[in-house]
């Protein structure tokens, strides 16, 4: 009887998004051309394109990255290797270990609109970035931040301690063992969960709309200062729009999404297989 309710609670969701990813591909294939990828939008439907949403989904992506994956592996190395391995457990080190573990988890379960909120105040308002691109992608850097810090500890785990005392054994430093041994072991893995959680940022649309984002923009963001779009507030744009058209310009928007989105993703896997088939 469980196992039947398991299966049913995995195959409905996956009929349900088989049938709904046919049917968008299905109502966006005509619009799907190299015109559509390379034209600004327009108050014509025929005529509309996603080159500055998804120009601006991309900048948005690449500060994310930037910022986000030194920070959090960073953290990760720091919480793994020093605050678990090193750190007494009556000392003040081993503490704020586990105090920043705790609000790494409770982070990762905070709805996404709530960073935008997050975003709209520190980044936009006090620190004077406004609504630019580096307000968007610092806002999505805290979004996808305890995603990438969890994802890198996971991997430090799997790791045997055993490894560790050898490598300390030999004479080498902490740091040492974590560069030279623990991280060469795990990087396929860091790498791959590192590129699951940025490429959350490119499908996000709800911190983007508080932040500001514009709906509608006719030009190519020429710095990081620039107001920008992004894909996902594209395509929300154009299904608020009357006209049938819209509709069709949505979905060929939702099939790039998508294919973009399992490109990304797809790097991920063949990067983590071929570099764990190397080692």
């Amino acid at each position: 009887m469980l196992f039947a309710i398991g299966l049913a609670a995995t195959l409905i969701p996956l009929v349900l998004l088989l049938i709904l990813g046919v049917h968008v591909v299905w109502t966006g294939w005509e619009r799907l051309d190299l015109a559509f990828v390379t034209s600004f939008p327009s108050r014509f439907p025929a005529s509309a394109g996603i080159l500055p949403g998804l120009l601006g989904s991309l900048w948005i992506v690449s500060v994310t990255a930037i910022v986000a994956l030194p920070i959090g592996i960073g953290t990760a190395i720091y919480l793994e290797e020093y605050g678990r391995f090193t750190a007494s457990p009556n000392g003040i080190r081993f503490h704020l270990a586990r105090v920043i573990d705790i609000n790494i988890n409770n982070l990762a379960s905070v709805p996404s609109i709530i960073y935008g909120l997050l975003g709209l105040e520190i980044f936009a308002r006090t620190l004077g970035f406004g609504r630019s691109l580096l307000a968007g992608g610092l806002t999505m850097a805290l979004l996808v931040l305890p995603m990438v810090i969890i994802s890198t500890r996971e991997a430090f785990r799997a790791v045997p301690r055993s490894v560790r005392d050898a490598g300390l054994a030999l004479g080498c430093s902490r740091w040492q063992v974590t560069r030279y041994i623990v991280l060469p072991m795990i990087w396929p893995a860091v790498l791959a969960g590192s590129i699951f959680a940025v490429s959350r940022a490119f499908g996000e649309a709800a911190p983007l709309i508080v932040l500001g984002a514009v709906s509608y923009v006719d030009f190519l963001p020429g710095d990081l200062s620039a107001p920008f779009t992004a894909l996902p507030i594209q395509i929300f744009y154009w299904l608020s729009r009357p006209q049938a058209g819209f509709e069709i310009d949505a979905a060929a928007g939702i099939v790039v999404l998508l294919m973009t989105l399992l490109g990304l993703n797809g790097f991920a896997i063949y990067l983590r297989y071929r570099y764990r088939t190397a080692a």
